[in-house]
């Protein structure tokens, strides 16, 4: 109750109340937030999820959909897959060993479903799937800094850097909806 007594006192379109807003309503209500930043400039995030700025100002622009309408899990897993395998790729092309690894592990987490709740967005979005790319890197970012001792948000590794390394939103999300069909039919068909 405080924290709605609390909101209803900040100014409308604060930061804060922005962030208290978007996140209650998704059920990912926290009680404190870390900063993060990105090109449009600070916002807030909930401090006990592994998304960042990016996710959270999706949450704020696209308020659509509902709990119904969130991402299918085999997308999420198959995000992780791609994921790991492009981080292995890519440490056979100079990215930090330990970084990768670390990347490796926090995608696997992601395939095998641990990090579910850490995907909010729902399927109402961009055709090439950029909202859920980034959610993608920010989650496997902040675990990976995890993993390695570093705190959530503090880029140590890198979503765009490190995570999306060689790729794009227009060639991953294509791949993942092929992973993810594949997955389903051997699943329910085979």
């Amino acid at each position: 109750m405080a924290m709605l007594i609390a909101a209803r006192r900040l100014s409308a379109g604060s930061a804060l109340s922005d962030s208290l807003r978007y996140t209650s309503c998704w059920r990912f209500f926290s009680t404190s937030f870390r900063e993060e930043k990105d090109t449009f400039g600070p916002i807030l995030v909930p401090s006990d999820k592994l998304w960042g700025a990016q996710t959270q100002r999706s949450l704020q622009n696209f308020d659509i959909g509902g709990e119904r309408e969130r991402m299918p899990e085999p997308i999420i897993r198959a995000f992780g897959i791609l994921k790991k395998c492009a981080a292995k790729v890519n440490m056979e092309y100079g990215l930090d060993r330990s970084i990768g690894k670390a990347i490796m592990q926090a995608a696997e987490e992601v395939a095998e479903g641990k990090l579910n709740d850490h995907f909010p967005l729902v399927v109402w979005q961009t055709g090439s799937g950029t909202q859920s790319n980034m959610n993608a890197n920010e989650v496997i970012a902040n675990r990976a800094a995890e993993i390695l001792g570093h705190k959530r948000g503090d880029k140590h590794v890198h979503p765009n850097d490190h995570v999306n390394r060689s790729q794009s939103s227009n060639d991953t999300f294509p791949t993942v909806m092929h992973i993810a069909a594949a997955m389903e039919l051997n699943k329910r068909l085979v």
